[in-house]
């Protein structure tokens, strides 16, 4: 096992998608996606928009529709997420000085509860940076995924099993990347979709219930690419 202060995709699914206990407060606002159909256009050149630009384009309770409320950020903890049986997501996790993991230059992130159902949730992440960097950032954790179908987390006294199935991307922007992963925990099992689209130097990832992930995409994309 390898601790890890900067977690790789899917980590942060279980502190915010699952809502687990024990959660460390360094998973970095992430997805977990096996590759999906990646676009051929090459990277463009255009400068990174900053977190506050990011928060503008967020998807708001008006842009989802009736019974969806913003949940409130999770209290910070300080436990350290362990993963345990995926040497690739280990070594990624603790390599956040080569860009290897989800660290780029400005991010905004925001998560909804859905009221029509107790289970439902659907949380958005927006990063901006180069896009070589996204790109090349984003394929390694999603090729460091692909590589262990199943595996454990491990957060305090939490203890999470994870499974990961790549699911059909979605032909939008320059490069798509989607999965369904599984979690089970405490008797409890849940399944998240998690789809990303880099469109130019801007990442969207949408990760949630399987039908509001598909809902609220599109949405998400046509908000994150308006000029403000």
């Amino acid at each position: 096992m390898r601790r890890s202060t900067s977690t790789a995709l899917g980590l942060s699914a279980v502190c915010t998608v699952l809502a687990l206990t024990g959660c460390a407060s360094h998973a970095e606002s992430a997805d977990s996606s096996a590759p999906g159909r990646r676009g051929s256009s090459t990277p463009s050149a255009s400068a990174p928009l900053s977190s506050t630009q990011l928060n503008q384009r967020l998807l708001n309770e008006s842009d989802l529709g009736e019974g969806y409320t913003r949940k409130s950020e999770a209290p910070r903890r300080n436990d350290d997420v362990t993963v345990i049986g995926c040497p690739a997501l280990e070594k990624l996790g603790g390599d956040r000085a080569t860009g290897s993991g989800l660290d780029f230059a400005h991010k905004a992130k925001v998560s909804f509860a859905y009221t029509a159902s107790t289970s439902s949730e659907v949380s958005e992440e927006l990063y901006s940076d180069s896009a070589t960097k996204l790109s090349t950032g984003i394929s390694k954790v999603f090729d460091a995924m692909l590589s262990c179908p199943s595996y454990q987390v491990a957060s305090g006294s939490t203890v999470v099993d994870m499974g990961t199935e790549k699911s059909a991307a979605p032909d939008r922007g320059d490069e798509q990347w989607s999965q369904l992963l599984t979690f089970s925990a405490g008797g409890q099992r849940s399944v998240v979709k998690q789809t990303a689209i880099r469109t130019g130097n801007i990442l969207v990832i949408v990760s949630g219930s399987p039908g509001l992930v598909d809902t609220h995409l599109d949405k998400a994309l046509a908000k994150a690419r308006t000029a403000r």
